[in-house]
């Protein structure tokens, strides 16, 4: 067959993993063709306009920035920026009849400390909170710099956490039991667990360790495990890898999707087909960047078990105000900068996960959500901002695929309401009454469930980690760094690579280093 055109790579996918790969290939010399099958860059790390008439870019599916090492930020000369939120986390409870609720603050100890107080009655649940995450610190410290390295064997990074209690906790024990052993309160207890569940379905207690994947990933970016806002909204990240893709002298070409791959371990062809039809590109190597489920089927091969399922909701709101909160100790600025956690105990998790697992929507659906706005206002065109509009980004948890197989649209109104109601319960006045209203006159809401991602994004089952997140070391077929496959010259570069998930850029560059012999 004729080629259109020979490379030494092809990249599939244009979202910020490949763009991270093509940047680094092409500054290295090689000629580098990206192939995306929509019409933009970015897959889930874009900025978008969804409400007609509304001069406001949201962040429409990955939100905010932790993995992203500030070494890949500093190659690639990105002009890119993220922003600290003033506060941590907020999580409104009613205790005696009275609501009240449990702020992080990120620059204050002792008003952190006096959070815990009024909850809890005493100190001792906060001296265990410093505790815990004293021993998260120390383990992200150690771990995070070896995700940019080939991958470590098992015992080197056991070794180089240098501490088996930690060990234990993270990397052997269901995460359950250290949560357990080091909180008494549920609320607190719960807070802790939520860093394990984003997008992962299960238990405090599951034997397969899933949850602890998660949890670690949650807790270790930047060697801090903070989540930073990006400045400019995610779809900054993704301008600036494109256009430092470009300036190296990658080629991208947006609208074409790939159809095919072959290979025969030293050479490849990929398909596509765009407006003028179906091509073929000539390619030394090929990276990947959809899932592991796209690549086999691409290959013609069947796809990995088990099949991956996605577990989350994902809803955007613009607001012409925040709302009030029914804890009146606590600025609504202040707890929607921040994490806010709704439903999210210990002992409501666990019932929500039983009620999923049975194949019912939570009774009481858990969430959490953030304000972009509050922090980085200028996501807002002028007119917005001056109105005092805010944006607001809700996550829920425990609401894998399989829920909305059956009426996707109905499961999602239903899911919508239930999660909106359990918010209510915590705000002065209804969330609804608060959004804004498009040109249409609709008001400014969109949900995404696990299906919705599927079909707009390819994610397979919803799942935003493309696959089972890995532990960050050497196992049984992961190859140096962590991308190869069973092909020699096809390599993943995104989220179900080892070390994937998030938005993070590490697959990218780790796929780049092996295609350059590093």
């Amino acid at each position: 067959m004729s080629h259109s055109d020979a490379y030494d790579v092809v990249i599939v996918g244009g979202g910020h993993n490949g763009l991270v790969a093509a940047a680094y290939l092409a500054r290295a010399g090689r000629s580098v063709l990206v192939l995306e099958r929509l019409g933009h860059t970015g897959g889930a790390a874009v900025s978008t306009r969804p409400y007609p008439g509304v001069d406001a870019r949201l962040s429409r599916y990955s939100y905010l920035v932790s993995l992203l090492p500030r070494r890949i930020v500093d190659d690639l000369g990105l002009r890119f920026a993220v922003r600290k939120r003033a506060v941590s986390s907020y999580t409104p409870e009613v205790r005696g009849g009275r609501h009240t609720g449990l702020l992080v603050d990120s620059g204050s100890s002792a008003r952190t400390r006096a959070a815990f107080a009024r909850l809890t009655g005493s100190e001792r649940e906060y001296e265990s909170w410093q505790r815990f995450y004293g021993m998260t610190q120390r383990v992200a410290e150690r771990v995070f710099p070896t995700l940019t390295e080939p991958l470590p064997t098992r015992e080197e990074l056991r070794t180089r956490i240098g501490d088996d209690a930690a060990w234990q906790a993270l990397f052997e024990r269901p995460l359950g039991e250290a949560v357990e052993a080091a909180f008494d309160d549920d609320l607190i207890r719960g807070v802790v667990l939520t860093d394990a569940l984003i997008g992962t379905f299960a238990r405090a207690h599951d034997p397969s360790l899933r949850q602890n994947r998660c949890f670690l990933y949650h807790v270790i970016g930047g060697g801090t495990g903070d989540w930073d806002v990006p400045v400019g909204g995610m779809g900054a990240l993704t301008d600036a890898l494109a256009d430092a893709a470009r300036a190296a002298g990658a080629r991208i070409a947006t609208g074409r999707e790939v159809t095919a791959i072959a290979t025969d371990g030293t050479s490849a062809e990929v398909r596509y087909e765009g407006e003028a039809g179906e091509s073929t590109a000539a390619a030394r190597y090929v990276l990947v960047g959809a899932a592991p489920r796209e690549l086999a089927r691409l290959l013609g091969e069947e796809p990995p078990a088990p099949l991956a399922e996605g577990a989350q909701l994902k809803v955007n709101m613009l607001l012409r105000r925040l709302p009030a909160l029914r804890d009146r100790e606590v600025d609504p600025r202040e707890a929607f900068s921040g994490t806010f956690h709704i439903a999210e105990g210990y002992g409501a998790l666990e019932d929500a996960y039983r009620q999923a697992a049975a194949g019912e929507l939570p009774h009481r659906p858990p969430s959490e959500i953030y304000c972009h706005s509050l922090t980085d206002p200028s996501i807002l065109g002028p007119e917005p901002a001056r109105e005092g509009y805010q944006t607001l980004t809700l996550f829920g948890l425990h609401t894998p695929a399989r829920l909305f197989t059956e009426d996707n649209d109905a499961a999602r109104t239903a899911l919508l309401r239930a999660t909106l109601a359990e918010l209510d319960a915590h705000l002065a006045e209804p969330i609804t009454d608060c959004l804004a209203r498009d040109a249409d006159g609709r008001p400014c809401i969109e949900a995404k469930t696990p299906l919705d991602l599927d079909a707009e994004l390819r994610l397979p089952g919803g799942n935003i980690f493309h696959r089972d997140l890995a532990f960050p070391y050497a196992q049984e077929g992961t190859g140096r760094w962590g991308v190869e496959t069973r092909h020699a010259n096809v390599l993943l570069c995104g989220a179900g690579a080892v070390r994937g998930g998030g938005v993070s850029g590490i697959p990218g560059h780790n796929a780049a280093m092996a295609v350059l012999g590093k």
